[in-house]
C-alpha cells in the first residue's frame, strides 16, 4: 500500500521549501529578463522614430499618430502612450553614440530608465548611475537619492596621496571607492558638537553612514583600541572593505582640516598595519572627514606621508526635503 506523506514533518517541509525556493528563482529570472526585452524593444523603437523623423519631414505628429496606432493593435499591454514613446526617443538620443549601453541600459527596470532620463542630462553621468544602480541594486527611490546628492560629481574626486603611496594596478579602484565630500543628512550634527557625539550619532545610524560611504564597507568597531609600544591609542572607527581587501581607518572631525590630524591618522594606518592586518590584506587606508579643508594645506600634509591617505568632508544639505530623506533605507 503507497504511503501518504507525512505533512508536518522536517523531511516534507525541507522537500517543498526547496520547490518553492526553485518556483521564486525561476520567476526572478523570468522578470528580469523580461525587463530586458522590453528595455530593448523600446531602445529599438527610440531608433526607428528618430530615423524616421530625419528622413521625412514629420515632426512629433509621427508620435501623436503612433500611440493611437498601437493602442489600436495593442489594446492590452500598456508602455505605448505618448510620454513613453518620448522617453523611448530621448533614451535613444543620449546613448546610441555608444557601445553595449542598450545591453547596460537594460539590465534596469523601466522606470530607473526614465528616472535617468529625467534627472541626468549628460552621458559620463547616464552611465555612471547606470553601472551603480546594477553594483548595489538600487531602487528607484535610492537612485533619486543617489542622483539629487551629486553622487557622480562627489565619487572618485577625495584628496589623497594614493598615487605615491599605492601600487598602479590598485590606484583605480581604490580611488574610486572614496568620496570628495559625505553627505550626513540624515543626522542632526550642530556646530558645538564633540567629535565623540558625532561618532555616536554615526553609530546610532550605522547602516545610513555604510549606504553613504559605499560598496563593499564593513563595520570593525568604535574606538577600536590598538597596543603600540605599552600605551593604549583608539580608532574613532574601522572598517574593513571587501572590495579592496584592506582595513579602513576613519577619523572623524567637527572642525577644519589641520596638518597635525594627518599625522595622527597616519600613526593609527602604520599600527593597524603592524598589529592587525593579516597576510592577504592589502595595506590600510586612512580616511579623515572633517568639517571643511584648505586644498593647497591637505596637498601639503599628505606630499611625504608614506601610508595612503584621503581627506574628505562631511556636508549637510539642508535644503533635502524630509520626503528625500526618506528615500535611504
Amino acid at each position: 500500500m503507497e504511503e501518504k506523506p507525512n505533512l508536518s514533518t522536517k523531511e516534507y517541509k525541507d522537500f517543498i521549501y526547496k520547490i518553492k525556493e526553485s518556483i521564486n528563482r525561476t520567476k526572478y529570472s523570468l522578470v528580469r529578463k523580461l525587463n530586458t526585452e522590453i528595455t530593448l524593444l523600446y531602445y529599438e523603437i527610440g531608433r526607428l522614430i528618430v530615423e524616421k523623423q530625419k528622413l521625412s519631414s514629420w515632426g512629433d505628429g509621427l508620435i501623436v499618430q503612433m500611440e493611437k496606432d498601437l493602442n489600436l493593435t495593442f489594446p492590452d499591454i500598456k508602455g505605448f502612450s505618448r510620454i513613453n514613446l518620448f522617453y523611448m526617443k530621448r533614451l535613444y538620443l543620449l546613448t546610441h553614440e555608444y557601445k553595449n549601453v542598450p545591453q547596460l541600459v537594460a539590465q534596469l527596470p523601466w522606470g530607473h530608465v526614465r528616472l535617468l532620463i529625467d534627472k541626468v542630462k549628460d552621458f559620463t553621468g547616464f552611465e555612471f548611475y547606470t553601472k551603480k544602480t546594477i553594483e548595489n541594486s538600487w531602487s528607484r527611490a535610492v537612485l533619486d537619492h543617489q542622483i539629487s546628492l551629486g553622487l557622480y560629481k562627489r565619487q572618485g574626486k577625495i584628496l589623497n596621496n594614493f598615487n605615491s603611496t599605492v601600487k598602479a594596478q590598485d590606484l583605480d579602484l581604490l580611488k574610486e571607492s572614496f568620496k570628495e565630500s559625505y553627505v550626513l543628512d540624515f543626522l542632526d550634527i550642530s556646530t558645538d558638537m564633540k567629535e565623540r557625539d558625532l561618532e555616536k550619532l554615526l553609530i546610532k545610524n550605522i547602516t545610513k553612514f555604510i549606504l553613504e560611504l559605499g560598496r563593499g564597507f564593513a563595520f570593525v568597531g568604535k574606538q577600536f583600541k590598538l597596543d603600540v609600544g605599552n600605551q593604549e591609542f583608539f580608532i574613532d572607527l574601522l572598517f574593513y572593505n571587501y572590495i579592496l581587501n584592506r582595513f579602513i581607518i576613519i577619523e572623524l572631525k567637527n572642525t577644519d582640516f589641520k596638518p597635525e590630524y594627518v599625522g595622527q591618522l597616519s600613526f593609527y594606518v602604520s599600527a593597524v598595519n603592524r598589529n592587525i592586518k593579516g597576510k592577504k590584506d592589502k595595506d590600510s587606508v586612512g580616511l579623515l572627514i572633517c568639517k571643511g579643508k584648505n586644498k593647497t594645506i591637505v596637498e601639503c600634509s599628505l606630499e611625504n606621508i608614506k601610508g595612503p591617505i584621503g581627506v574628505a568632508e562631511y556636508k549637510i544639505i539642508s535644503e533635502l526635503s524630509k520626503d528625500l530623506k526618506n528615500f535611504l533605507p
